[in-house]
């Protein structure tokens, strides 16, 4: 059976916790790595500049309606994580970021919780046409999590994602709104066996 999870709207302690979690080297590598500067990197926002920020800055993050951003909540109200939905409206589709930031939860399928989560609301509520990944080469646990999800792969790019000072490929994959519900009917029945 997959764990329970909460999505909710971010906190500052949230995003607090979040720049902790990407300075341990273990997490910001299946993140998105760290840059130049050896500093994390993290997609739509830094946390710590997001921190040292007013209210305008956090609305202009959190309020903007071309990205959605989760808190991950465990059963206990533990803040375990993060997702993004990054939305392209004209084409209805948007690119998710998962990241669950606990390593002592890796590998107990929270991660798979929170994606269904998150493609619920992205084909529910939003509306969505079509839901896609972009897995580096080196993730092995994410890319089976999400074809286990039912995402197909779509295409490989080239030298997409620094880790170690190397540039590593990905994985493109994709899930269409007519292919959830079956897909998701699917893993539930498989877990109740």
């Amino acid at each position: 059976m997959f764990p329970e999870i909460t999505l909710a709207t971010p906190t500052r302690e949230d995003v607090r916790r979040m720049a902790e979690w990407l300075n341990d080297p273990e997490v910001s590598t299946v993140w998105y790595g760290v840059g130049d500067d050896g500093r994390p990197l993290h997609t739509t926002y830094i946390p710590e500049a997001i921190l040292a920020g007013g209210p305008t800055e956090w609305d202009h993050v959190f309020s903007d309606e071309n990205r959605t951003i989760f808190s991950v909540y465990n059963s206990d109200g533990e803040h375990i994580g993060e997702g993004q939905l990054l939305i392209e409206w004209p084409l209805l589709e948007a690119r998710a970021d998962l990241l669950i930031g606990r390593k002592d939860l890796w590998h107990h399928h929270f991660g798979t919780s929170a994606l269904i989560g998150m493609l619920d609301h992205a084909f529910g509520p939003l509306g969505l046409h079509r839901v896609w990944v972009d897995v580096p080469e080196y993730n092995h646990p994410g890319l089976q999590m999400v074809q286990h999800v039912g995402f197909v792969v779509e295409g490989h790019l080239r030298k997409t994602h620094p880790k170690n000072n190397e540039w590593f490929d990905s994985t493109v994959l994709g899930l269409l709104a007519e292919e959830y519900p079956r897909r998701r009917a699917k893993l539930m029945e498989a877990i109740v066996i």
